[in-house]
């Protein structure tokens, strides 16, 4: 066991090695291609139709301040995909809560009962790394991964483990933007122990975890139950994430012995999801019921969560069950993507006004489908899935972000005609329970973060859909980077094409947009 003053003293270590690596990011020493007019705009806007019921770190007064020098700024010629942009960021601050353990992000502006202290609730804490990965100033988001891996544990009622979680998988896709060694490094004798925990809570005896589905944030759900330990695709595909990611970090600072450990862990979950929850009838995966031992013969959304982690192996077996996302009776519906097939006698069966999980369109889910969505088409051949699906998703996903014709985002909604389905209540207002930043930057736009000194860019954008884009200021290995597309050249007057900067200087240059590779500087 660790004790607690070992991982205090790595964490005080810490706090001063990583309020180093953010003075040491250097502007763009080129004219600037976004400017903070665009910015100053949206947050005017967005100020104007706020009420501030409740303020935190950062009030909307602060807001385009804290903004222009934290994210990566966007134009495009989508104005709705721009502004869900903007407001997403915008509405990302409002959750920026200073404890005396540092800064964490809340889910809800208003108190909720199931939360911990400081209203602290872990469900979607790999969406927020993941979206706040892209902020400049990277202290709030390690403060928050620091306050969940050592703080909470010591709280009278902890509360980190009454949701599953992918934490290490999104703090290795964290470390691959900042390369923070130092960060990682502490971190994983406490990764490592409280993976040992979840084994020890929610193993089974043939390898695989367990979870209620209201553990997993979505109680209410067809297959799923709230006393019943099923086998779900959710936990499992998180815990398979845990594994890879801790073997990763275990490789980058040499632990050789923790390297093999998890690597063999993922291995063994990968074939024994593919071998338990795959159902070769319905060519899908689905959850394995604990009573019957069946698996649940509904289709869910939560069987896209596998390509999130890039579990499934490459195969058209598997890859066929992407089939359903652009079918009408599967889970295609006029303002999102459903949480379950839509041809299910049970669609839409088992909500009780509260959560429902049974078909409605949840962007905690939709942003899940996405990114392995993004991952398929980068990283798999044999299926039958387009740049033109992820494109059409992602703006259905932007456009449903409103409300009386001003952006919103809330809890869930109907898949039919886009209604909030919690109406009015005020906690449902910001909720900070996804992420959509993140898919533009990294679906979108593509940029693929690695380990190497290779930058990856793999637009989702379809041929001839955009004459021109540029996503600004991304910091990127101690870099900023700047991904520009200009068809004709007279958008940004630099010249024709698709062109990737850093610093200021132009390191990959095409004539199409495609999926490239350059190496950075040194």
């Amino acid at each position: 066991m660790i004790t607690r003053l070992f991982v205090l003293f790595f964490a005080l270590m810490f706090t001063g090695v990583f309020r180093g690596e953010a003075q040491k990011n250097t502007k763009t020493d080129h004219t600037p291609v976004v400017t903070t007019r665009l910015l100053a705009r949206y947050v005017r806007y967005f100020n104007a139709i706020d009420t501030e019921n409740i303020k935190n770190a950062v009030p909307d007064k602060d807001a385009f301040g804290w903004l222009a020098a934290n994210i990566p700024l966007f134009s495009c010629p989508d104005s709705v995909i721009q502004e869900i942009y903007y407001y997403r960021w915008w509405t990302f601050r409002k959750h920026l809560v200073k404890t005396p353990e540092g800064t964490i992000f809340t889910e809800f502006l208003t108190p909720v009962g199931h939360a911990g202290k400081y209203n602290s609730i872990s469900c979607a804490l790999g969406h927020h790394i993941y979206e706040g990965r892209w902020l400049h100033n990277q202290t709030y988001v390690g403060q928050a991964i620091w306050y969940w891996l050592l703080h909470d544990r010591y709280e009278k009622h902890p509360v980190f483990h009454k949701y599953s979680s992918w934490i290490d998988d999104a703090i290795y896709h964290r470390y691959l933007i900042n390369l923070d060694t130092a960060f990682i490094t502490p971190l994983l004798p406490l990764l490592d122990e409280d993976y040992k925990g979840w084994e020890t809570e929610k193993l089974l005896p043939d390898g695989m975890f367990w979870q209620y589905d209201v553990r997993d944030g979505m109680e209410e759900s067809i297959s799923g139950s709230r006393h019943d330990k099923n086998t779900r695709p959710t936990i499992n595909s998180y815990m398979y994430g845990n594994a890879k990611a801790i073997a990763a970090m275990a490789a980058v600072v040499h632990i050789d012995s923790l390297h093999r450990e998890y690597t063999r862990k993922a291995a063994l979950l990968k074939s024994l999801v593919e071998k338990n929850l795959w159902s070769t009838k319905d060519h899908f995966f689905e959850v394995r019921e604990a009573k019957s031992g069946q698996l649940s013969g509904t289709r869910e959304e939560i069987g896209y969560i596998p390509w999130y982690f890039n579990l499934p192996t490459d195969s058209s077996t598997y890859g066929s069950a992407w089939d359903q996302l652009t079918d009408t009776a599967g889970f295609r519906a006029p303002w999102g993507i459903t949480t379950a097939e839509r041809r299910s006698p049970y669609f839409r069966t088992h909500g009780t006004g509260d959560c429902e999980w049974d078909g409605a369109v949840w962007p905690f889910a939709t942003t899940q489908t996405l990114k392995g969505l993004a991952n398929l088409l980068t990283y798999y051949h044999h299926h039958d899935m387009k740049k033109a699906d992820y494109f059409r998703l992602l703006k259905q996903y932007a456009s449903s972000m409103q409300k009386n014709g001003r952006p919103f985002i809330g809890e869930y909604q109907d898949g039919k005609t886009g209604f909030w389905l919690k109406g009015y209540s005020p906690r449902s207002k910001f909720y900070n329970h996804s992420c959509f930043c993140d898919l533009v930057i990294s679906g979108l736009i593509g940029l693929k973060p690695r380990a190497d000194n290779i930058i990856e860019v793999n637009p989702l954008i379809p041929a001839h859909r955009w004459k021109w884009f540029c996503l600004e200021g991304i910091g990127y290995h101690h870099h900023r980077l700047t991904i520009l597309w200009d068809q004709t050249g007279q958008k940004f007057h630099k010249g024709k094409g698709f062109r990737i900067y850093v610093d200021g200087t132009l390191i990959i240059h095409t004539a199409t947009l495609q999926h490239v590779y350059g190496k950075m500087p040194s």
